[in-house]
């Protein structure tokens, strides 16, 4: 699978040939996550996301998305407990969709749900919820899963037609953070982007009517908000370094 799939280690296609007695327990262990600093973040979730995360642009050309940044290390996430258990109240659907995930084709036409097999609560055990009924129908959890993932999809490629825009109006431009540690030393981050507010200001009156009424301009304001969370992350250290 592609590295941007960022926490997902062995993802093959589900099927009842191979899946037929698998189950799933899925709890509140996020554990898979502990090695990522940062998950991509749809359009949609900007309003309840952008009160505990910082929201940033990431990516180059095409490709550019949302993402919340969860630490300051390359392989570090402040939200994750010692004990696995996160430390937020609003859980990135990225992380909530594990351990499964759509394959598109080449054409991006159609996808093939699939399943990380490499996650601990994938069990023969009967443990937690099972990927297939007797008869080798797809259960009700499957069904779930497979409306979850399609709206997610959805909601993919509407995030891209807003990057899009936000992209053709040169509203973005690269951008540095600072985080202080309770011993006072700084650590920069960076490898983002973000709005420039004095381009959006520039912006003419009819762009930014535009914005307002697609709400594309309320997201923006909620990315800018988002960015003081940064100013969290010294505690979120400091809380991790004495648990640890």
């Amino acid at each position: 699978m592609a590295t941007q799939l960022l926490i997902y280690e062995r993802a093959v296609p589900v099927s009842s040939q191979r899946h037929g007695k698998w189950s799933v327990e899925v709890g509140a262990n996020y554990g898979f996550s502990r090695n990522v600093n940062s998950v991509p973040l749809m359009a949609v979730e900007f309003p309840v996301a952008a009160s505990e995360y910082p929201i940033v642009f990431a990516g180059a050309g095409e490709g550019v998305m949302p993402a919340v940044i969860l630490g300051v290390l390359g392989r570090e996430n402040l939200f994750l407990s010692q004990e696995n258990s996160w430390q937020a109240k609003y859980i990135p659907a990225f992380v909530r969709r594990y351990p499964f995930v759509f394959s598109g084709s080449k054409d991006n036409k159609t996808f093939t749900l699939c399943i990380d097999e490499a996650f601990g609560g994938c069990n023969q055990d009967g443990r937690g919820q099972p990927l297939f009924d007797k008869q080798g129908k797809a259960s009700e959890y499957v069904q779930g899963v497979l409306k979850f993932l399609q709206e997610y999809q959805a909601q993919f490629l509407r995030t891209q037609v807003f990057c899009r825009k936000v992209k053709e109006l040169g509203l973005l431009e690269p951008m540095q953070a600072q985080v202080t540690q309770g011993s006072g030393e700084r650590t920069s981050l960076t490898g983002f982007q973000a709005v420039s507010r004095e381009r959006l200001k520039a912006l003419a009156g009819t762009k930014l009517a535009q914005l307002a009424k697609t709400d594309e301009l309320e997201l923006i304001y909620l990315h800018l908000q988002s960015l003081r969370n940064f100013s969290g992350f010294g505690e979120r250290l400091a809380t991790q370094a004495v648990a640890a």
